[in-house]
């Protein structure tokens, strides 16, 4: 029998997320309607989101042609070749896309490279179906960045694959084309797969005044390489579950294709066109600069809110996606218990954050580190740092050192 770890930070979000007041740890941009998509479209044609007249068949099985064609528009990039539209694949959220593309490459024997801290799935999927992984371990005191030196060091005559996660969850660290490169490079050397998770693409928030955006690793000039989406995160539509993977490795979507066959034949017809819509032009630049905006402002406002407590925070300010990872400690830097914190926290405010070194540690890691998500609606993140204030004044250093 295949044994897999509880998935501890999916786990903690069903036994809390339903009774939070303040939810601060959803990791979705705020989620809109098909109102809101109407209305950043520019257009009265709501109706035309959904036809109402098509029969409700399995549709297509790899994902409508439009759709495919629209997701393969995300990764153009100025000295790369267009990603034709047969190298998408459409699947029920990114969570089904990476383990399909780790499953279909990854067996026992293998070894696997995994960025870390990163989404339990990309360590524990692997491990389940009998690789060895090695963590890769970004470095806090470097703004949670990556070290090629490192990597060099960790690839074995087995490694298969290196996995990243980029923008990284829980950290909203990137990056960038460098480092990128750097992986290529060695990737190729060695005949290694590269598996990039980039749900949180492409809302770069935060980066330098003029910076570009970071490619995607599809952006590089090797054919063995994956990336994964969706439009849960940067485009806030989880409840439609739609994801895909691309590559340019036409075989590697075959391999996908044919192995979801046993599991979700095809995508909802009507998260399909959805999906379509949201992916029109001018929505999805509205859609995303809607995001990007209210990223930022909330960032701000976290940030103005950290100063007030600096004695017992520590972060790196986040410069993508929408969650950050803080360190929270007694006055003379030893890190609480972040569970307890988490617990305390919200049976007593209704503020909900999610524990790093339940969700987010292998071993000892990250004690005292909490995730939050700080791209809800502005009002919501507004009232949960309003519940949070008289909490970190009064109860905050009674909570339990870690162990």
């Amino acid at each position: 029998m295949v044994h897999i770890k509880e998935f501890a930070v999916e786990q903690w979000m069903d036994s809390y997320e339903t009774w939070a007041t303040h939810n601060m740890a959803e990791t979705c941009c705020a989620s809109v309607s098909l109102k809101d998509l109407v209305a950043l479209s520019g257009k009265n044609d709501l109706l035309n989101i959904i036809d109402f007249d098509q029969k409700q068949v399995y549709g297509a099985i790899r994902g409508s042609e439009s759709l495919r064609s629209k997701i393969a528009s995300l990764y153009h990039s100025e000295g790369c070749a267009p990603l034709p539209r047969d190298n998408i694949l459409a699947t029920n959220g990114a969570i089904q896309a990476n383990f399909l593309a780790i499953y279909t490459q990854i067996g026992p024997g293998d070894h696997i490279i995994c960025h870390y801290p990163t989404y339990q799935q990309l360590y524990s999927v692997p491990e389940s179906l009998g690789a060895e992984v090695s963590l890769w371990r970004a470095q806090e005191q470097n703004g949670w960045q990556l070290d090629l030196e490192e990597l060099k060091s960790l690839i074995r005559p087995h490694t298969k694959m290196i996995i990243i996660n980029n923008p990284e969850n829980p950290t909203g660290a990137v990056l960038r084309r460098p480092i990128l490169q750097g992986i290529v490079d060695i990737a190729r050397e060695h005949g290694i797969m590269v598996h990039s998770d980039e749900v949180y693409r492409p809302l770069f928030h935060s980066l330098l005044d003029g910076e570009q955006h970071p490619p995607s690793i599809l952006s590089f000039d090797y054919e063995n390489t994956v990336a994964t989406g969706s439009m849960s995160k940067a485009f806030s539509l989880a409840g439609i579950r739609l994801g895909w993977i691309a590559s340019r490795n036409r075989d590697i979507i075959e391999k996908c294709a044919s192995t979801r066959d046993y599991t979700i034949i095809s995508v909802s017809q009507i998260d399909d066109r959805i999906a379509t819509y949201a992916l029109s032009k001018p929505t999805v630049d509205n859609l995303l600069g809607r995001n990007t905006e209210l990223a930022r402002k909330n960032l701000n406002t976290l940030e103005e809110f950290l100063k007030d407590f600096s004695w017992a925070v520590k972060w790196v300010r986040p410069q993508a996606g929408t969650t950050a990872f803080i360190k929270f400690m007694n006055k003379h830097g030893q890190p609480v218990d972040d569970v307890e914190l988490c617990k305390r926290l919200q049976e007593r405010t209704g503020v909900m954050f999610v524990p790093g070194s339940r969700c987010f540690g292998e071993g000892s890691d990250f004690k005292g580190y909490v995730r939050v998500g700080f791209v809800p609606e502005h009002q919501v993140l507004l009232n949960g740092l309003k519940s949070l204030k008289p909490f970190m004044e009064s109860e905050y250093e009674r909570l339990p050192l870690s162990m």
